[in-house]
């Protein structure tokens, strides 16, 4: 692999980190960073999930030392995520580059809407019992480690909704109990996708070098109105992607 390649991979890598500590999404700049820059797509998703991985570890160990988590509900759901995101990534495994790419094409501008129209507003904690919340956090863990298998991006946002929303955890914990799950949802798919030989070591861990930077620096960043900043970054990595794709280059 040429040097070219890094050019790319490198400051969009950075250009992630720094928007997901402000503002999240940052996998929509990384995945297509590894596209952009010539990987064919079972290798971008597979290397991409290396970078993220590394990431996710670093942001993880930190809510953990300060024990924004709900203990009960940790093992149940790393466990469903886990399974989820080993079928995601086999079934992705199993789809043909052509299909996995007009995906990619049809899922990325969906996810961009979500993740930053998403306002996290707080919600109110209902009085639910453990067993009803330990069901809604489970189920939701297990059908995104499927996506988080399958594709990625906007992960975090999806579990963060369900959790709140749809389990009624205060953001705080449930934020906790998010990078738990995709933590293991991250590692499940990593593990799959090394196995399979999809995972190109040199950019990954260069990509995963600069994303950890862009994070550090970004974390010291007070922003307010994040997004506002960060919709511009990744609707401009998108055309990009969407011109190199229709190109065919």
């Amino acid at each position: 692999m040429n040097f070219i390649p890094f050019l790319i991979i490198c400051p969009l890598t950075f250009l992630a980190g720094l928007v997901d500590s402000i503002a999240g999404g940052g996998g929509l700049i990384s995945l297509p960073a590894f596209l952009l820059a010539g990987l064919p797509p079972h290798n971008a998703l597979a290397t991409n999930k290396l970078a993220s991985s590394i990431g996710t570890t670093a942001s993880t160990v930190r809510y953990c030392k300060h024990g924004y988590f709900d203990k009960r509900l940790t093992v149940p759901s790393i466990l469903c995520a886990l399974i989820g995101s080993t079928c995601g990534a086999h079934l992705v495994l199993l789809t043909s580059d052509i299909v996995v790419k007009k995906v990619m094409l049809v899922i990325l501008p969906v996810v961009a809407v979500c993740v930053l129209t998403d306002k996290k507003e707080a919600t109110q904690v209902a009085a639910f019992s453990h067993r009803k919340r330990m069901l809604i956090v489970c189920i939701s863990a297990f059908l995104i480690g499927i996506y988080d298998g399958f594709y990625g991006p906007g992960t975090g946002t999806f579990l963060l909704l369900a959790l709140t929303r749809l389990a009624h955890m205060d953001v705080r914990t449930a934020s906790g109990n998010v990078k738990m799950i995709n933590l293991s949802s991250n590692a499940a798919a990593l593990f799959t996708f090394l196995f399979s030989g999809q995972v190109l070591f040199a950019p990954g861990l260069a990509g995963a070098a600069f994303c950890l930077a862009g994070h550090y620096i970004g974390s010291g960043l007070v922003m307010k109105n994040g997004t506002k900043i960060v919709r511009p970054i990744i609707i401009v990595v998108l055309i990009l992607l969407f011109i190199k794709v229709i190109s065919g280059n």
